[in-house]
């Protein structure tokens, strides 16, 4: 997949520029009604404009309830609970101070199921707020920088705003939006949020080497975002036809493209294309997306469903946890008492990759947080995934394969992915337990 050519939005005849004045937010009070519940694109595909409106214009319509996903902005504060019962399926991001606080309602699933979610009552969602690249020549336009939960949400939907934002990629999507399907569009006054790719820290990048080590070429690749994953595709350039199927893609598929290693000629569905859900990265990203026919963007349904993730061939699942215990249970979702992570895609892709010809399930993390044992002989939180699905775990220590291992040969593996400050302690618990 090459990189797409630099392309300049203002040459697009929609706007030269984006403002940022908040004095002209558009009056939403037509379209929402007290009681409905509203969902808007999350991470970088979260319409700013629209939602500082909401905010803005909280105390007119009633109680509303927010679907949340991932928070990349400043726009919520636990203050607003008053007017918003806030809902989401994880505690990332700015999601994390409404989960301290304690007004934010978990939704514990699978990623792979909140299409059914959001369909099954109807609607489940009533208002959809949408970032939106300029109309092309048929007056159609892309939902940019995520298709992922929208794609449900939008089809169920009483009111579908859109905000129109030169600066968003005009990207190839599961479906566009045409005038009929949006029942107001009005201009961005903010450009879309940017993330940029932090410094790779010492363990990461010892984490990154093992995993790496792992992949071969013709390897379907599935990532999150972070200084593992980062670090991990950009040890990847030296590798032959590489293929993407991931929920969510950054700036690291850009190298991964540049340097001729991603042709994605070998997955076994979507030849020659990229395939995620969700983009959050910097301009380089989102210049890159623009246009690129060898990236698709698509909805849950496709990025995590069971019967497309089982066609990949050679699948490799490359998921984070926030601990895991010495038999191969993970936890991804509390840590200290505190919701921070999420169920998420990580069941759905470490099954997939178990199923998969010359797949490999991998849990990547670092040994401590802190002084505290992330290799652990109990879990202190949920298990996201059960020890059946546990499969290659990651540590800057090395790595343990534990498919086909009994309980005692996996303890034995996972002592000595631990911090060797924590093996004498967890080998005492080990055997109490």
């Amino acid at each position: 997949m090459l990189k797409n050519p630099q392309h300049n939005p203002a040459q697009d005849g929609v706007g030269a520029g984006i403002l940022t004045d908040e004095s002209n937010l558009p009056d939403l009070t037509p379209y929402i009604r007290d009681g409905d519940t509203v969902m808007w694109g999350q991470a970088a595909a979260e319409p700013l404009t629209l939602t500082r409106a909401l905010i803005a214009q909280r105390q007119l319509f009633g109680r509303l309830k927010l679907f949340l996903g991932i928070g990349l902005s400043t726009t919520l504060s636990a203050a607003y609970a008053d007017s918003f019962h806030f809902m989401s399926y994880c505690g990332a991001g700015s999601n994390r101070d409404l989960a301290r606080a304690g007004v934010l309602d978990i939704f514990p699933c699978a990623y792979s199921t909140f299409p059914e979610v959001l369909s099954r009552r109807r609607p489940f969602v009533d208002v959809v707020l949408v970032q939106v690249s300029p109309a092309d020549a048929h007056g159609n336009f892309s939902l940019g920088l995520a298709n992922d939960l929208l794609i449900a949400a939008i089809q169920n939907a009483r009111v579908v705003i859109a905000e129109v934002n030169p600066l968003v990629p005009r990207t190839f999507g599961a479906r566009t939006l045409a005038a009929a399907d949006i029942n107001m569009v009005v201009p961005a006054l903010f450009p879309p949020i940017e993330t940029l790719s932090g410094v790779v820290s010492p363990v990461d990048a010892l984490i990154a080497r093992q995993v790496a080590g792992l992949i071969e070429d013709g390897a379907t690749l599935q990532f999150g975002l972070g200084g593992v994953a980062d670090a991990t595709l950009s040890l990847l350039h030296d590798r032959k036809d590489l293929g993407v199927h991931s929920g969510i893609a950054g700036d690291g598929i850009v190298g991964l493209a540049e340097s001729g290693a991603l042709t994605n000629a070998r997955k076994g569905r979507d030849a020659g294309i990229s395939i995620t859900g969700l983009l959050i990265g910097s301009r380089r990203l989102y210049d890159f997306a623009d246009r690129n026919a060898a990236l698709g963007m698509r909805g849950t349904d496709y990025t995590h469903g069971p019967e497309v993730l089982r066609s990949l061939n050679q699948f490799v699942a490359i998921n984070s946890a926030i601990e895991v215990d010495l038999t191969g249970q993970v936890n991804s979702e509390v840590a200290n008492g505190e919701y921070l992570g999420a169920v998420g895609g990580a069941p759905d892709f470490l099954r997939a990759a178990h199923f998969s010809r010359g797949g490999i399930p991998i849990v990547a993390l670092p040994s401590l947080a802190g002084k505290r044992s992330r290799i652990v002989a109990s879990l202190s939180g949920p298990v996201t995934t059960p020890r059946c699905d546990a499969g290659v775990i990651v540590t800057e220590h090395g790595v343990a394969d534990l498919r086909g291992l009994s309980i005692a040969q996996r303890k034995r593996r996972m002592l000595d992915l631990a911090h060797p400050s924590q093996r004498e302690m967890l080998e005492r618990e080990a055997h109490s337990s």
